[in-house]
């Protein structure tokens, strides 16, 4: 069962409308015990980085999902903040992330970004893919996706990286660690492209 977790943070009916139209089941959990039987996790966030780690833990299910997680091995995938969420910190806020990634996550450089490429980095862009993994397979020729932020994701380890994204300089948009996976840009907005990662999400990883 894929279980999208609801902590108030992300378009959480997106994600379920797409596995709907997929036939694939999928629910939410918005306590430890709607946890319960997941077997596939999706980490929703936009916004703040400090703002949705703190929601996060307010939830309650933060030391929940770390267990499936770190311990069970389950495999999710983080969306947007919700990747970021994945490093250690963020330029962005103070609270701690989750440490599942060796990652910070970086404001762009202004002076790296043209006048013709403003902040923040708004609308589709193409993915390079970078290292064969199961949540990239059978995509598009020039994959394009949404994207929203103004910060991004630099891994310690680049074996961490799959997927990378040019705007200024080029940022990974994309992660895979063990059974943790990440996506800076947004499937549920991607069309036919962010359908088939988020299938593949389900049905590979």
């Amino acid at each position: 069962m894929v279980t999208i977790i609801d902590y108030g943070v992300g378009n959480i009916n997106a994600f379920l409308n797409i596995y709907k139209q997929l036939n694939i089941p999928a629910t939410t959990a918005k306590t430890v015990e709607e946890l319960e039987g997941a077997t596939k996790l999706i980490l929703p966030g936009v916004g703040h980085f400090d703002y949705a780690m703190q929601r996060f833990t307010d939830s309650g299910m933060k030391d929940k999902v770390n267990d499936l997680v770190v311990n069970q091995k389950i495999p999710v995938v983080g969306v947007c903040v919700g990747m970021q969420m994945m490093a250690k910190g963020s330029d962005e806020g103070s609270l701690p992330g989750l440490g599942w990634i060796d990652a910070y996550v970086h404001k762009f450089d202004a002076s790296q970004v043209s006048a013709k490429l403003p902040l923040p980095h708004m609308g589709w862009n193409d993915i390079e893919i970078v290292k064969d993994t199961p949540l990239l397979k059978d995509l598009e020729v020039d994959p394009r996706y949404y994207f929203l932020h103004s910060y991004y994701f630099k891994c310690n380890d680049q074996n961490d990286s799959i997927a990378e994204t040019k705007y200024g300089i080029n940022f990974t948009s994309a992660v895979n660690h063990d059974n943790i996976f990440g996506a800076q840009f947004h499937p549920e907005k991607s069309h036919h492209f962010g359908i088939q990662l988020l299938k593949n999400f389900a049905e590979r990883c």
